[in-house]
């Protein structure tokens, strides 16, 4: 009984040092598993686009990735950034591409200042958005620059 309680012990105190998991890598690739259909927004009386994301995107709801990308300050003051997958002249915003090419950063902690189309690797939980047309359909929530 003594060498059990000793073993299961010493056990959980060699998983409790395990290194966590790494992120899975993921490409923005892998977000373009989504279709979008317009949908009308009675309370902006606007049409929008509204995603179903597909099965690759489904996979990894939820999970720690980690994504490389190019960044776009939305509003410096607030620390507010999108990473896109591509610089600024070609990015979503500008025409060039879909929404599903860009993700808004929630950021673990207060972050540095980053500047526009700085490429970076960053890590965090990916989060899908449906519903709120107020943010992004990709969210990187606890992002922070990955090492």
């Amino acid at each position: 009984m003594k060498r059990t309680v000793l073993c299961s012990i010493l056990a959980f105190s060699l998983l409790s040092f395990a290194p966590a998991a790494n992120p899975v890598k993921l490409t923005w690739e892998t977000l373009r598993d989504v279709t979008f259909k317009k949908k009308w927004y009675p309370d902006e009386a606007v049409y929008m686009l509204y995603p179903t994301f597909g099965p690759a995107v489904q996979k990894v709801k939820g999970k720690e990735v980690s994504i490389t990308g190019y960044i776009l300050p939305i509003d410096l003051d607030a620390n507010m950034y999108v990473l896109s997958a591509f610089p600024y002249s070609a990015c979503f915003f500008c025409g060039g591409a879909g929404p599903e090419s860009v993700m808004a950063l929630k950021f673990k902690k207060n972050p540095r200042k980053f500047k526009t189309d700085e490429r970076l690797t960053f890590k965090g939980t990916l989060a899908l958005n449906a519903d709120d047309i107020y943010q992004m359909n990709y969210v990187l929530e606890n992002a922070e620059v990955a090492d």
